[in-house]
């Protein structure tokens, strides 16, 4: 299953450069998701705290300067943009907000996402399998 849906070349990748390349904790797709939700550009240190309510981070509180790295990396791959807000008092923040690009991308991740499930329990089913046992309705996550 997964190979139908994985990006075939780094041509397929260009439109959302992530796609396909990475489940770690799937920050894109949170990201993107968070300000496409939002009707205002959203300050970083924001982005990390509704992350963490997130069904990927689960109430947990990501690595902030991994969540900076990503929208960096975003920001260059041209899916969000940012400008600086500079409050007469207080600091300066840098707010981020959604590209069209940027929703084009998060359209592709719901359909990866659909694949990366379908796979996965594929991959439970060969490893329940693999055991001899039935595969469990409710699985046993550690927590």
């Amino acid at each position: 299953m997964w190979h139908s849906c994985n990006p075939k070349s780094d041509d397929d990748l260009k439109e959302c450069a992530e796609l396909g390349k990475s489940l770690n904790r799937l920050s894109q797709p949170t990201i993107l998701t968070l300000l496409a939700n939002s009707d205002e550009p959203l300050h970083g240190y924001i982005i990390v705290q509704l992350a963490a309510q997130s069904p990927m981070f689960g109430g947990k509180k990501p690595d902030a300067t991994g969540i900076y790295r990503a929208l960096k990396r975003m920001e260059e791959n041209e899916l969000v943009t940012s400008k600086w807000d500079t409050p007469e008092e207080g600091s300066a923040k840098r707010m981020f907000s959604l590209t069209d690009k940027g929703r084009r991308c998060l359209r592709r991740w719901i359909d990866a996402l659909a694949c990366y499930e379908l796979t996965l329990e594929e991959l439970r089913s060969d490893a329940a399998d693999a055991l001899g046992i039935d595969l469990p309705d409710t699985p046993r996550c550690a927590g």
